[in-house]
């Protein structure tokens, strides 16, 4: 006898549809899936939608994976469906066999530092959502009218940021970046950029093919000390052989900082070593205070010495922390849970699991894992009743309507050469999606 049991995933973007994927895999003859993902917006694919950075479509080429996924039998997509606005942690536990949550972390981590409040001041939380057309962010509003920016952070997402500030913004004409943020970049008068990262190049987070596509920006010229690159590998082998993905970074940091130099107007600049001590402003970000730092054996220790960029803009690009559901524990920043359980029927999965490391493929042997785990929790299925009822007044979209407006989307954004245009209105969204 076939045993069906229904499962409930919280959050459509790429740890959730993994999860997806790895429960349709272990379907047998004698154990089938019923698969529910719940998303609080009309439109799914989380990162890859919102995250990913506009000049960098082949990553959101994973969307045909969800989309296989997501028109596999058993599988429904309640869109616009909110836990805790909609639908409770409770009533997904009584109605199915397991809840796994895939939320992500979507609050930027804070310095902790005077002037980090300024107007001009901003987190990667917002800059990355507004210009991917995040419904959230669609009215927000940053101040580009500044020569300098500076962006605090090592890893991918600071560069991604530092990026999109400094290349020439017709380079984005042709992707998806938000109208509303196209139109502030054509418009923004920042001309250099600087990425900022505590501790040595040895340590940044970045990951090689970000950084071997930087000399190929056309009207960037892109700054790294070389000799930082050479300290920090003199570092790395006094431990002895330096580990692959390492030894790929610092090769690529190398091509960056020999790269030709073109006297182009704008410019991205890589500082290392620096710790942010203070932003300075009257109303407004006008400078930040960097403390000098050295490499002692394992450890980053400050010198004492400071030095000053004189900017309008900063960004904090440091970390992700998962925001909180009512009926979930939590602990730095992520859900509370012992290898992806969180409790009786309950799991988590993805960046609100580990915290914001990895790329998306990292999710994929993540979330398999983890359903692991849940497969071998399962006794008997509850057979609940369909939560569509308990839903039937919400204004659901489901997965055909989200297919109409993807195809609104790219059908607008074709008569431009884009991938698509991005609705960023929720109502406009929904009526689109029910009509």
């Amino acid at each position: 006898m076939t045993k069906r049991f229904s499962i409930a995933i919280v959050g459509a973007g790429p740890a959730g549809y993994f999860t997806a994927q790895a429960l349709q895999n272990l379907q047998t003859d004698d154990r089938k899936f019923s698969i529910d993902m719940f998303e609080r917006l009309p439109t799914p694919w989380g990162l890859v939608r919102s995250g990913v950075a506009p000049d960098h479509p082949k990553i959101k080429t994973v969307s045909k994976v969800f989309e296989k996924i997501a028109t596999t039998e058993g599988f429904r997509l309640f869109g616009n469906i909110e836990l805790g606005r909609d639908i409770s942690l409770g009533d997904l536990k009584e109605n199915y066999d397991a809840v796994v949550i895939a939320t992500g972390s979507s609050q930027g981590k804070k310095l902790g530092i005077p002037g980090e409040d300024l107007p001009g001041s901003y987190s990667a939380a917002e800059i990355v959502p507004w210009y991917n057309g995040h419904p959230d962010f669609a009215n927000f509003k940053v101040d580009l009218n500044s020569e300098t920016a500076v962006v605090i952070g090592a890893g991918n997402v600071a560069m991604d940021v530092g990026r999109m500030f400094a290349l020439d913004p017709h380079e984005l004409d042709t992707t998806d970046t938000a109208d509303h943020a196209l139109a502030a970049l054509h418009a923004s008068s920042i001309r250099k950029t600087f990425i900022c990262g505590r501790r040595g190049p040895e340590h940044a987070a970045f990951t090689s093919p970000e950084l071997r596509e930087l000399p190929k920006l056309e009207h960037t010229d892109v700054f790294l000390d070389p000799s930082a690159i050479s300290e920090a590998q003199a570092r790395a082998e006094m431990k002895g052989e330096i580990e692959k993905d390492l030894r790929n970074n610092l090769e690529a940091m190398k091509t960056v900082a020999e790269a030709e130099k073109k006297g182009n107007a704008r410019s991205l600049t890589f500082r290392f070593l620096s710790t942010p001590l203070e932003i300075r402003g009257n109303g407004k970000v006008e400078e930040i205070i960097f403390g000098i730092n050295k490499v002692d054996g394992d450890t980053v220790v400050a010198t004492g010495e400071t030095y000053t960029i004189k900017c309008g803009i900063v960004v904090t690009a440091i970390g992700y922390e998962a925001l909180h559901l009512d009926g979930l524990p939590y602990e730095k920043g992520r859900v509370l849970n012992n290898d992806g359980r969180v409790s009786e029927n309950v799991y988590v999965v993805g960046w609100a699991k580990r915290g914001p490391s990895g790329v998306i493929g990292t999710n994929k042997s993540d979330a398999s894992a983890v359903v692991e785990l849940l497969v071998s929790d399962l006794k008997n299925p509850k057979n609940s009743p369909d939560i569509a009822n308990q839903l039937r007044d919400k204004q659901i979209v489901d997965q055909s309507g989200w297919t109409k407006i993807n195809a609104r989307e790219v059908s607008e954004g074709e008569s431009s050469g884009k991938p698509r245009r991005k609705m960023v209105d929720i109502s406009e969204m929904i009526l689109t999606a029910t009509n």
